[in-house]
């Protein structure tokens, strides 16, 4: 009998020991990075709400190397469906060693921030969020209110320049690999969504609302970027699983890692067009970066055409989309530095 109690005693001792690794593992997997921290800087998880009362979860980075005088500040948000620790932390981690104290942060309803249902996106919230980043930057004693300034990548980059149109605050806006989420999802890549195609999309998404009431649930969409690739699928989509689904860019609470969005996340985006106001940020200055070979290209190009000066496009030799998310080769640091250093004031 002794002999029986001491084998289960061991056993539960090596199940207990076994599942805090896996526990271990797990929490390590949420809780990293996919880069490394400066030693030039600190990192503080902070807390804000927005206008809405959503709770936002974002990394504060401050130089460690200051004159006793308020730092200008940076807000930083995207891609679409990433989160803090992937892109927005890396330009945040590598504009804070330059002097600036900067926000990364999560959106609404994804990542470490609040908001229910979970894995939807809003142009009107998302936009808000923002402006609620720059609250938080401006009642820092640490920061100049006068110099707060926001980056947008990917999706995220629509939504600084809807921001810095309606939020006059923000002094200047820089974008990188620019989408316009709502002229993507109203109009399809190239705007070459037929009005049949966009009919058929709508009355799809009318169906699914049927059975989100019915079931009481908001059902999850198509999964973003697949576990494995079949191998026929465009460049650019083999660019995306190359950063989220590897260990360059992977990270278990970013829906382009591990999940989808809800099935009807469209709908609002089909019908509020957020750049309506794009030439109202002026007389502030806009910073629009795109690669060469960027599937996403023609969304800066155009919003360039858009805008009033003062406004720059930069164009990186021989870089794609995602290139701008993480390779510090091909991302303009100093060029981002310089502009913001000249317009924050």
């Amino acid at each position: 009998m002794k002999n029986i109690i001491t084998v289960l005693s061991i056993f539960l001792f090596t199940l207990v020991i076994s599942q805090s690794k896996k526990n271990q593992e797990k929490m390590k997997t949420i809780e990293k990075y996919t880069f490394d921290l400066s030693d030039k800087v600190t990192r503080q998880k902070i807390t804000f709400k927005n206008r809405y009362g959503i709770t936002l979860t974002g990394d504060l980075y401050v130089p460690k190397k200051h004159n006793n005088k308020p730092f200008p500040a940076l807000a930083i948000c995207g891609p679409f469906g990433a989160v803090k620790e992937q892109s927005s932390g890396l330009y945040a981690n590598q504009l804070a060693e330059r002097g600036f104290v900067t926000l990364a942060f999560d959106p609404s309803f994804t990542g470490e921030s609040g908001g229910n249902p979970r894995n939807v996106a809003s142009p009107d919230i998302n936009t808000e969020d923002f402006s609620s980043a720059v609250d938080f930057l401006g009642i820092q004693k640490i920061v100049d209110r006068n110099q707060i300034g926001i980056i947008g990548i990917c999706g995220w980059a629509g939504f600084a320049l809807n921001a810095a149109a309606v939020d006059k605050r923000i002094k200047a806006v820089v974008t990188t690999s620019m989408y316009d989420m709502s002229r993507v999802m109203a109009k399809g890549y190239y705007d070459k969504m037929t009005k049949e195609e966009r009919t058929k999309i709508l009355e799809k998404l009318g169906e699914q609302r049927w059975k989100d009431a019915e079931s009481g649930l908001f059902h999850a969409g198509e999964l973003i970027n697949p576990e494995k690739l079949k191998g026929d699928e465009p460049q650019f989509i083999k660019d995306y699983y190359e950063y989220y689904r590897t260990s360059r860019g992977y990270h278990a609470r970013s829906l382009n890692s591990t999940g989808s969005w809800n099935a009807t996340n469209p709908l609002s985006f089909m019908n509020m067009p957020i750049l309506t106001y794009i030439t109202e940020i002026s007389p502030r200055p806009i910073l629009l970066i795109a690669g060469e070979n960027a599937h996403s290209r023609y969304f800066s190009e155009d919003a360039y055409k858009s805008a009033s000066e003062p406004k720059e496009l930069l164009i990186i030799p021989n870089a794609v989309h995602v290139d701008l998310y993480d390779k510090i080769s091909s991302i303009p640091f100093d060029k981002i530095e310089n502009f913001f250093k000249e317009n924050l004031k």
